[in-house]
């Protein structure tokens, strides 16, 4: 089986660290993280991520509005989309799963589970 090649968007340093060495330590992910959409943006497509991570609210552009962008980018397309927030009231979920979301994870999160979750969302996808 290739290696699952995952997208991160998240502006907080260390949610990345966290994210990161659970990501590639126990789920044995290719992890490219990005601090901006605009790095995102400009990254995406060379990388060819099987699944995004994106944070919901970020400075300049939010998760919401990355997918959207990544979405026009060629290859983007489908990918599958999973967020991620503090914000789980369930309007905020049912909304975001509504703009094409496979999941949504909720922090903080469990960096033992977070492999887990994306491996199951994925499944359920």
């Amino acid at each position: 089986m290739t290696q699952l090649k995952v997208l991160q968007v998240e502006d907080d340093l260390d949610i990345q660290e966290i994210a990161r060495l659970s990501l590639e330590t126990i789920g044995g992910f290719d992890v490219l993280q990005c601090s901006s959409g605009a790095q995102a943006l400009e990254k995406a497509q060379d990388f060819a991520p099987d699944v995004l991570l994106l944070d919901v609210m970020m400075p300049e552009m939010s998760g919401d509005v990355v997918l959207g962008h990544l979405r026009n980018l060629d290859g983007l397309e489908k990918t599958p989309a999973i967020f991620m927030t503090a914000r789980a009231q369930k309007p905020e979920v049912e909304e975001l799963k509504s703009l094409g979301a496979i999941d949504v994870i909720l922090k903080p999160f469990d960096p033992m589970e977070l492999p887990g979750q994306i491996l199951a969302a994925l499944d359920r996808a």
